[in-house]
């Protein structure tokens, strides 16, 4: 057996080295030759990182939003410009600063707007506010405005609506609440003093949406809503506008043109309204009596939901007056929510829509001169006419309500 040392020198020389001696001294090992490596690799990088204590960044989940959320800036604007401000009042947000808001219109044309009209309208916004200042609802400040303006008899709504060519008077309304899209509607309603309240009870007592013609006015006799005095032909007024009705139909050249300035004067007005309560819940209503000397049956834009009035508590709330015949060809209401869901602000997306209203129809075929009120859920609201006036106002519950029969 080789002693110790002779194993030891064994095993450091290898297999095949030869053994001189125990005493022989150990050969130095080579320093192996440095070699020349490229740059290091992304997985070495991270490596390296680890090793010396670096923070590795984590990849985001993309399942969730990292971004900073819209509602915790302090000016409460989305953070993206095409970011819709939607959806309940939030803590810190413009909405939510919001106490209550309401806007009120008795119809957009070329008659000139009376002192008595705008005494009216500021009458309503002041019933409708008072409304939303005890903690109503928007609905409820929308249809007190809207009862107010057709009791009035200043309007072409309620007790001063016009009458068709068989000399009877016959109304539309609708409602439409914000937050469960709930819509209630009547067109050709007669003998009913308030059809804006028969609207309500559409939208609460039914699951239907829009009643027409006698049985809505057996619908609201139903519920025993106040009927409205001198409704029939046989009222002095009412036999007046019937026989120049019957004239229109028949007139040539002169006649022709005055009875056309008469249809003028008497306008073709449509009353509505439009609010925002506490609670960031929005409302929109509109009441008319149509036009003058039209065919019975006829129904405009007013009791259609999406074209005389919209309202969703995640896009907007707009009322509507003018002709309804080019309103409900474009479906000016919804458009103008349409555009405002995508972000755009309530005076673009109004004028935009109003432009494309003029474009599409009135240059080409005349007629089509509109106004709208539109309200944003963070509390931003337009005003906005393509005809010669507009009877408007609103209140934010600061001052005195604001009225006039211009808007720009």
């Amino acid at each position: 057996m080789p002693p110790h040392g002779v194993v030891q020198a064994r095993r450091r020389a290898g297999p095949g080295a030869a053994l001189q001696g125990v005493d022989q001294p150990r050969r130095s090992r080579r320093p192996r030759p440095q070699v020349q490596q490229g740059p290091p690799s992304r997985q070495g990088h991270r490596r390296q990182g680890v090793r010396e204590g670096r923070r590795r960044r984590r990849p985001p989940d993309r399942g969730c939003d990292h971004r900073r959320p819209a509602h915790r800036r302090r000016d409460g604007a989305a953070a993206s410009p095409h970011r819709p401000l939607s959806g309940p009042a939030r803590r810190g947000s413009r909405q939510a600063r919001v106490k209550g808001l309401i806007l009120a219109h008795g119809g957009a044309g070329a008659r000139v707007v009376t002192p008595a009209q705008l005494a009216c309208l500021a009458d309503a916004l002041s019933r409708g506010y008072t409304v939303l200042q005890r903690g109503g609802q928007a609905l409820d400040a929308v249809e007190a405005t809207t009862r107010l303006l057709e009791s009035s008899g200043l309007f072409n709504a309620g007790a001063g609506a016009h009458l068709q060519l068989d000399g009877v008077r016959r109304m539309d309304a609708a409602l439409m609440e914000g937050r469960t899209l709930k819509a209630g509607a009547v067109a050709g309603i007669e003998a009913v003093r308030h059809p804006i309240s028969a609207a309500r009870l559409v939208l609460e007592k039914t699951a239907h949406v829009l009643l027409i013609g006698p049985h809505a006015t057996r619908f609201a006799r139903h519920f025993k809503l106040d009927r409205q005095a001198g409704h029939h032909r046989r009222s002095a007024q009412a036999s007046a506008r019937r026989n120049a009705s019957r004239e229109a139909v028949t007139a040539t050249g002169p006649q022709r043109r005055m009875l056309r300035l008469y249809r003028q004067m008497l306008g073709e007005d449509t009353v509505g309204a439009v609010a925002l309560d506490r609670r960031g819940t929005l409302a929109a209503g509109t009441s008319t009596g149509g036009i003058a000397y039209m065919l019975p049956g006829r129904v405009g834009d007013s009791p259609l939901i999406g074209c005389g009035i919209y309202a969703d508590n995640e896009a907007g709330a707009v009322s509507m007056t003018g002709l309804g015949e080019s309103i409900i060809r474009i479906a000016v209401a919804k458009e103008i929510t349409d555009r405002m869901a995508m972000g755009t602000s309530p005076t673009t997306a109004t004028r935009l829509v109003l432009e494309k209203l003029d474009r599409r129809i009135r240059k080409v075929e005349g007629f089509g001169a509109a106004g709208a009120l539109v309200l944003a859920p963070d509390g931003r609201f337009a005003i906005r006419h393509t005809t010669p006036r507009m009877c408007a106002g609103y209140w934010t519950g600061t001052g005195q309500p604001v009225v006039a029969d211009r808007f720009r």
